[in-house]
């Protein structure tokens, strides 16, 4: 699918617990200043998202629960699914035209932790709903 990037991370553990590198290195392509990074709580069989952009870019992870997020391109409709989670751990780059939803199919809580290219502007949020999933 063309509107997304998908990167495996490694989880680093050690007696004290774990971590993962996210994103790093300058500001991701694309972006000439640091945009807003925020973090989501969605509650077990509660979906996220089901909008696109047409201008930002966004880049997920999903450090503790388990995600099912599903992805659709507008033009082309075809769609896939990745599975997110701390069993899975990924960072997914959302690119504009992808309509994405994100579905918690654990049985706690889901964390989903976004990056976004653009401060979220209620005056201009450049989120156009579009339901893919229940």
């Amino acid at each position: 699918m063309k509107n997304i990037e998908i990167q495996d991370l490694e989880k680093k553990s050690d007696e004290r617990g774990w971590l993962i590198e996210v994103l790093g290195g300058g500001l991701p392509e694309g972006c000439k200043e640091f945009g807003q990074l925020h973090v989501s709580v969605a509650y077990p069989g509660k979906v996220r998202g089901n909008h696109y952009h047409t201008r930002k870019v966004e880049w997920f992870c999903v450090p503790t629960g388990t995600g099912l997020l599903l992805l659709k391109d507008r033009e082309t409709g075809e769609t896939r699914e990745v599975m997110m989670g701390v069993n899975d751990l990924k960072t997914i780059k959302i690119e504009p035209g992808a309509i994405h939803a994100i579905k918690n199919i654990g049985e706690g809580d889901m964390v989903l932790l976004v990056y976004s290219s653009e401060t979220f502007d209620p005056e201009d949020s450049d989120t156009y709903y579009e339901k893919i999933l229940d």
